[in-house]
C-alpha cells in the first residue's frame, strides 16, 4: 500500500497495529503520524495513551511488553519509536541488545488497544530480514522519499490553497528553486507568504523572488540558471551580493563546478535513458534538482561542460596558490563563459 492509500485508510478508522515507516522525507512521515494521533486518541487523553520510545536506549522487547500492557485510563494506545535500526542493513552501534523475535511473536497475535509505529530515516531498509518481510506481508510499511518534481510542485500549490491563498502561474517554481527541496522549509515559506498576501490573496512569482532569501547554495544554483540562459549580467549580480555577504570565493568557484558536475553527469545518464527517478537515485540528488540541470543540461554539449569544469579545476589551483587575485579570476570565468 502507498501513502495516499495508508491516508484514506486510517481517515477511513482502519487502523494497522504495526506501522514501519520508513525515507529521507521527515516532514512527510511526521504529517501521517500526527494523523494518526488525531485518529486514534483525542486531545484528552494524549498525556496517558501516546507513549514515546528510542531503540538507542530501549530494548525492542520492552516496547513490545509496553504494547502488550493494558493501557492506563484510556482505551487505545499509540507507540512511536525512533531510531529503528533493527530494520536497516548498517550495524546498530547502541549499547542495548534488541531481541528481534519478540516482535515477530507480537505480530502473531497483536494486541486490540495499542498501535506500533516505528520510523527510520534511511533510505532503505533490509528486507532482506525477517521482520521487515513480516511487517511488509502482515503489518503496514510505508516509504517516504522526495517528491518527484511534477508532484513537488502540486504540492507547494496544495499548500498554498490549506493556508486560503491562490500561486500566480510560475511561482510555485520561483518558491521552490529560492527555498530548495526541503518540505518543512517550502511549507514555513509558504505560511510566510500566505501571512504577506492575505487570506484569498494571490503569491505572485515577483512576490516569492523578492521575499525568499536563498542559501548560499540555491544563489549558486541561481547564478548557474543564469549563466545557461546567457544572462550574464544576473550572474554577476549574484556573485557580487554572495561577496557583500562576505562569502569566500574559492567556496563559491567549488560550488559553481559541482552544479556543472551535476549537469554533466544528468546529461550522461539521461543520454543512457535513464528516468529522472533514476538518475536522482543514482546522484543522490532531489528529482526537482535532476529536473532543472536536465533543462540546463540541454543547453551544453558535453564537451563545453568538460571544458568548463577543466577550467574551474585551473581557476581553483590558482585561487589557492595565488597565482590570481581570486575576485578577479572568478569575475573573468563568469565572463569567458558567455563570450
Amino acid at each position: 500500500m502507498d501513502v495516499k492509500a495508508a491516508i484514506k485508510a486510517v481517515k477511513q478508522g482502519q487502523i494497522s497495529p504495526v506501522y514501519l515507516l520508513y525515507g529521507t522525507e521527515k516532514y512527510q512521515m511526521n504529517e501521517f503520524v500526527s494523523l494518526l494521533v488525531e485518529q486514534t486518541i483525542s486531545k484528552e487523553e494524549r498525556d496517558f495513551a501516546l507513549v514515546h520510545y528510542d531503540l538507542a536506549e530501549t530494548p525492542l522487547q520492552e516496547v513490545i511488553e509496553e504494547a502488550e500492557m493494558l493501557p492506563f485510563m484510556v482505551p487505545r494506545k499509540l507507540i512511536l519509536v525512533q531510531d529503528a535500526a533493527v530494520f536497516t542493513a548498517g550495524k546498530d552501534y547502541a549499547k542495548v541488545e534488541h531481541r528481534v523475535e519478540s516482535l515477530l511473536e507480537y505480530m502473531k497475535n497483536p494486541a486490540e488497544y495499542s498501535v506500533l509505529v516505528f520510523m527510520v530515516n534511511q533510505e532503505k531498509l533490509d528486507e532482506r530480514k525477517k521482520v521487515v518481510k513480516a511487517i511488509k506481508s502482515d503489518g503496514m510499511l510505508l516509504s517516504f522519499m522526495p517528491l518527484g518534481s511534477e508532484d513537488l510542485l502540486k504540492w507547494v500549490g496544495k499548500k498554498a490553497k490549506e493556508q486560503g491563498c491562490a500561486l500566480e502561474e510560475g511561482a510555485a517554481e520561483i518558491i521552490i528553486r529560492n527555498a530548495g527541496t526541503q518540505l518543512q522549509t517550502l511549507a514555513a515559506e509558504i505560511d510566510k507568504l500566505c501571512l504577506y498576501a492575505g487570506r484569498g490573496g494571490v503569491i505572485r512569482a515577483e512576490t516569492a523572488d523578492q521575499l525568499i532569501a536563498r542559501s548560499m547554495e540555491q544563489n549558486v544554483f541561481a547564478l548557474v540558471e543564469d549563466i545557461a540562459n546567457l544572462r550574464i549580467d544576473r550572474a554577476l549580480a549574484i556573485f557580487y551580493e554572495l561577496l557583500k555577504q562576505k562569502e569566500e570565493p574559492i567556496k563559491i568557484a567549488a560550488l559553481i563546478a559541482r552544479q556543472f558536475r551535476i549537469i554533466l553527469q544528468v546529461k550522461d545518464l539521461a543520454g543512457q535513458s535513464y528516468s529522472q527517478h533514476q538518475i536522482a537515485s543514482q546522484l543522490g540528488l532531489h528529482p526537482y534538482a535532476v529536473k532543472i540541470a536536465g533543462e540546463q543540461a540541454r543547453k551544453f554539449q558535453a564537451a563545453q561542460l568538460k571544458q568548463i569544469l577543466s577550467r574551474l579545476g585551473t581557476l581553483d589551483y590558482e585561487m589557492k596558490t595565488g597565482a590570481i587575485d581570486k575576485v578577479l579570476g572568478l569575475e573573468l570565468f563568469l565572463l569567458k563563459l558567455v563570450a
